[in-house]
């Protein structure tokens, strides 16, 4: 009893599923958008008409075709998969046919599955044989195109008379021998018929380079920042610049990063794109350069006089210039001094800056200290509670001790020493070795001596 139900069951399961029954081979009826022979619907005309049609067809020549009642019935053997299906849906088309009974088989045997495969072959190697001339007349074009390209490229003077500076001139020169190449594969797939491969390639071409735009970002970054820089060329060779903090002579600008080298040899190495970006302070595009520095005195000095002295002393020397003049002011008053600032303007084509500064602050405070003004030391208060005085625990002090601090006014007076100040003639042997550099350096240098400037301005030297 048991077995019977579970028996129907399982009889209703595989009514009711989906798919559970094999599908049948028969098609639906089919739309008839191939027009029979007259008196299509006798069984004999709907099996010549589709005899008719495999025959002209290859791969199902070979197929049995036997119509009863409009019921196609397809027999044999074929070489592939989709040849059977192609011939399902041709018998499904004709006038008259109801229903098509697909019992095609593919064909296993390796003799008769190679067949095809060597007659496409063989027509394939025809029809290349007979493109042999279209083909070699299409290299012959693409080679004349790229010819014409690398030829007009070989020029410099047109890129050189129209371009701001050699970099860019052979930037040109590159876009040009892209663009003919490009032309000559445009015309010889023109040649072959080909052309619907153009769109296909640009495509392919513009997938491509998005990825791998994406991928050198940071160096197609540095290339378009190496070409604005050769255009505006912010700097010189051997000038002296400070980048992102950064401070040296220029050795050169190459096509990724700009290279510096400090005071003390070192060579630093900073991308255009940060170059680009950066803030920039070029120190040799003007030959007139500021120094300033700062010296205290005691709060009771006589602060027009020490400004005085200063400047005197300032101006009695042959490297600082004269125009414009050296200057002078009270900077802040601090606890126990008065922060008095000075200034002075040198030419650095003969004198160097860091010398200079330093020996303008040796000769002022010697001229300072020469006429009475001291440069005072911080004063602290201290505080005893329930102590004995100090005068007390002090030892006794005589009275020139007690006179001692005291600024005497007197007339400005300078020294012996300061007559005769020190060596401040500009140092050249940082600028030489940047010029063994710029010889040694194998990458082509974008800067150029000639080319316009953006501050408008010669650097010094």
């Amino acid at each position: 009893m048991i077995s019977r139900l579970l028996h129907s069951f399982l009889v209703a399961l595989l009514l009711f599923l989906p798919g559970a029954l094999p599908a049948s081979s028969q098609s639906e009826s089919p739309a008839g958008a191939i027009t029979a022979m007259p008196g299509a619907g006798d069984d004999q005309a709907i099996e010549q008409r589709i005899n008719g049609i495999y025959d002209q067809l290859d791969g199902l020549s070979g197929i049995s075709v036997v119509v009863r009642s409009g019921v196609v019935n397809l027999n044999g053997t074929v070489t592939e998969a989709s040849l059977a299906t192609k011939a399902e849906e041709l018998a499904g088309r004709v006038d008259g046919v109801v229903a098509v009974q697909n019992n095609l088989t593919e064909e296993t045997a390796l003799e008769e599955r190679l067949v095809p495969v060597y007659e496409r072959l063989q027509a394939r190697l025809s029809q290349g044989v007979n493109y042999l001339p279209l083909a070699l007349v299409a290299l012959l074009v693409w080679m004349l195109a790229s010819a014409a390209g690398l030829l007009i490229a070989r020029f410099e003077w047109p890129w050189n008379r129209l371009t701001p500076n050699a970099f860019i001139a052979d930037l040109v020169r590159q876009l040009i021998r892209i663009l003919f190449f490009t032309i000559g594969i445009v015309l010889a797939l023109d040649v072959l018929g080909a052309t619907a491969v153009i769109g296909t390639l640009l495509g392919a071409a513009g997938i491509v380079g998005l990825a791998v735009g994406f991928a050198v970002r940071d160096t197609v970054e540095n290339y378009i920042a190496s070409i604005m820089l050769s255009i505006r060329q912010p700097f010189n060779p051997k000038d002296f610049v400070r980048i992102e903090g950064y401070e040296g002579f220029v050795i050169s600008l190459t096509s990724r990063a700009t290279i510096l080298m400090e005071k003390d040899g070192n060579h630093i190495r900073i991308p255009n794109a940060i170059v680009f970006k950066s803030t920039l302070v070029n120190f040799s595009t003007n030959p007139r350069r500021r120094f300033v520095f700062e010296l205290g005195v005691d709060a009771e000095s006589n602060l027009d006089k020490a400004l005085d002295v200063g400047l005197m002393t300032l101006r009695r020397q042959e490297f600082i210039l004269q125009d414009p003049s050296p200057d002078a002011w009270i900077e802040a008053l601090g606890d126990s001094n008065v922060v008095l600032s000075f200034v002075g303007w040198i030419d650095q084509t003969r004198t160097d800056f860091q010398k200079a500064r330093s020996e303008a602050m040796r000769l002022v405070k010697l001229a300072l200290e020469s006429n009475g003004f001291s440069l005072p030391e911080p004063i602290y208060r201290l505080r005893f509670d329930d102590a004995p005085a100090l005068e007390n625990l002090l030892p006794d002090r005589q009275e020139g001790d007690r006179e001692r601090g005291k600024i005497t006014r007197k007339e400005a007076a300078f020294p012996q020493s300061a007559e005769v100040p020190n060596d401040t003639e500009a140092d050249r042997d940082l600028e030489k070795q940047v010029e063994l550099e710029r010889k040694a350096a194998q990458s082509d240098d974008l800067l150029d001596e000639h080319a316009p400037k953006e501050f408008g301005a010669k650097s010094a030297r």
